[in-house]
């Protein structure tokens, strides 16, 4: 917060590609404690979570958003509970479970199928109870996309406007960061920490894209960054 985050979001298991998922009471043991000690402390705080009680006993603990990198697919009760709790939903493009989703990485035209996978959800949401205006999209950045899918996402974010809901872009120390940086036929990318200046960077463009939100890990450098991109956007 003191580097200029303006939402700390706290999950309780990783949803990188191959990664296995944690019991519900382990997710619950991690995450609602830490939720509760940041909003004591007047943190605004949004839990990144795919499971409906998780979320639920969030957002009692003080969380004011839930992010739910599967849209609510993963779990049959996150719509209702996010409904009824009438906080802000992000809903991100979402193919599977991390220990499937690069199958799943087949478009094509990933611009296109992405907008209409999102819009479909959206709009399964809305029907769902979610209001209108609590859905935050998500084009999911590095889930069921390889690193062309996701640079032509990047290049394309204004197009999910069409939309018609605020943006959050999550492409913080992912992979297809790492493959620009190795360059084409390099070493193996190097270490997801090295990728900091140049999640800085796509956050820059996202923000001159329109983005609402940034996802990120090292603060600091995306709030320089998006700092000087709206500057330049004011000066023209």
């Amino acid at each position: 917060m003191s580097e200029g985050a303006d939402l700390v979001d706290v999950g309780g298991e990783s949803t990188r590609p191959g990664a296995s998922r944690v019991d519900e009471a382990e997710e619950l043991r991690r995450v609602v404690p830490v939720v509760r000690g940041l909003a004591s402390e007047g943190v605004t705080v949004s839990v990144d979570t795919m499971r409906a009680r998780v979320a639920e006993q969030a957002v009692a603990a003080g969380a004011v958003l839930v992010n739910d990198v599967s849209g609510g697919l993963a779990d049959p009760d996150m719509v209702p509970a996010v409904a009824a709790a009438e906080v802000p939903f992000v809903v991100m493009h979402w193919r599977g479970f991390s220990e499937s989703m690069n199958s799943r990485a087949v478009y094509e035209d990933v611009v296109a199928e992405v907008l209409d996978e999102l819009r479909q959800r959206m709009d399964a949401v809305i029907a769902g109870g979610v209001a209108p205006e609590r859905v935050v999209i998500d084009p999911g950045l590095g889930f069921a996309k390889d690193a062309a899918h996701d640079l032509s996402l990047v290049a394309h974010l204004a197009d999910l406007h069409t939309l018609g809901r605020p943006l959050l872009v999550a492409a913080s120390r992912k992979r297809f960061l790492g493959h620009v940086l190795a360059g084409p036929g390099s070493a193996p990318p190097p270490p997801a920490r090295e990728r900091d200046a140049a999640t800085a960077a796509v956050s820059a463009l996202a923000s001159a894209a329109g983005a609402w939100a940034v996802r990120v890990h090292e603060v600091r450098a995306t709030a320089d960054a998006v700092r000087v991109a709206r500057a330049v956007e004011g000066a023209a």
